[in-house]
């Protein structure tokens, strides 16, 4: 390696220590405190809204599969009726005969 890319190097690493601290301090002042604590009371209102919005779906999902097995049972009953009353006149004939 040559001296310039050491110098360069030795740069590239006292910038960024510089820079790393000065955004430590930069993070952790009370102004970065106060729009942390912002953000994070948005994000838990948010949450609380998605949670409204997660419920509903999952009451709406319940009442439609509700729906839908008695939809599925009605129509059983309704098969089984019509294959009782299908197999009946085939009995009636052989009994005539």
């Amino acid at each position: 390696m040559n001296r310039k890319d050491c110098y360069k190097n030795l740069i590239v690493f006292v910038g960024g220590t510089l820079f790393g601290s000065a955004g430590i301090k930069l993070l952790s002042s009370k102004d970065a405190k106060k729009a942390y604590t912002h953000v994070t009371a948005a994000a838990l209102r948010m949450k609380d809204s998605v949670m409204d919005t997660v419920t509903t779906v999952q009451e709406n999902a319940a009442d439609i599969l509700a729906s839908a097995q008695d939809i599925n049972e009605q129509r059983a009953a309704q098969e089984d009726i019509t294959d009782k009353l299908s197999e009946e006149p085939s009995e009636e004939s052989s009994e005539e005969a």
